[in-house]
């Protein structure tokens, strides 16, 4: 797909859906951050957001997240996050290892150490924790350390494939977050995140997109090829 096809579905997506989207940034510590994002893996803001308040309200404070039952946390949940038990494991995990490490739950001292060893430094200290994976390393580059970096998960992968801003051969994610870096403006990172979080629940389903009610049928290949079509 040539580069300016691609601006335009990238400006169609940011104008249409963002409007009234309100990203927000950096206002998380870094080790709430990664947990954040955790929870915010294939999902939307505002599921994460409510987990996440959840969480902080049913427990005194990370330790005792730390040293509670996977089911205890999944209650937190409520039923709207995939893979529930395995996010749950991880959190405790994540906790754990901090815990072992710094014998407290103070990751500002970290932030200072990643922002002076510079972005590539950073993302392999922070990929170095058992619970990390590509998405909570580059969430916490983007949220805390400003990096433009943009984290993808399989949800958003599958969206920016329909919408041909991704080719469907690349399947390394750091070719894919590359790619998506390069058309996508620092500024508008969380943004875009946000939005494409959005569609994927919204429209972009896995199964049974819904492709005529999508805000970008006009410009996203995948609708434009279902465009004429009767409907299932």
């Amino acid at each position: 797909m040539p580069t300016t096809t691609k601006q335009k579905i990238v400006n169609t997506l940011l104008t249409s859906l963002g409007k009234n989207a309100k990203p927000k940034i950096g206002e998380r510590p870094v080790l709430e951050q990664f947990i954040y994002a955790i929870l915010r893996e294939n999902t939307t803001r505002e599921v994460a957001d409510r987990v996440f308040d959840n969480l902080r309200e049913r427990f005194y404070d990370w330790n005792e997240v730390r040293v509670s039952s996977t089911l205890e946390i999944m209650e937190s949940f409520e039923d709207a996050l995939s893979h529930a038990d395995a996010r749950a494991q991880r959190i405790i995990d994540f906790l754990q290892e901090i815990f072992e490490t710094t014998y407290s739950f103070d990751l500002e001292l970290l932030l200072e150490v990643l922002q002076k060893k510079g972005m590539k430094q950073a993302a392999k200290q922070l990929a170095r924790y058992q619970a990390a994976n590509d998405y909570t390393v580059a969430w916490v580059m983007q949220q805390s350390l400003g990096g433009h970096t943009i984290p993808l998960d399989a949800s958003g992968i599958r969206v920016l494939k329909r919408m041909g801003l991704v080719e469907d051969a690349q399947v390394e994610l750091e070719t894919l977050r590359t790619s998506i870096e390069d058309q996508v403006p620092k500024a508008k990172g969380t943004l875009f995140v946000d939005v494409v979080s959005a569609l994927a629940n919204t429209h972009c389903h896995a199964d049974k997109p819904a492709c005529r009610d999508c805000p970008l049928h006009t410009v996203c290949p995948t609708g434009l090829d279902t465009k004429g079509k009767k409907p299932r």
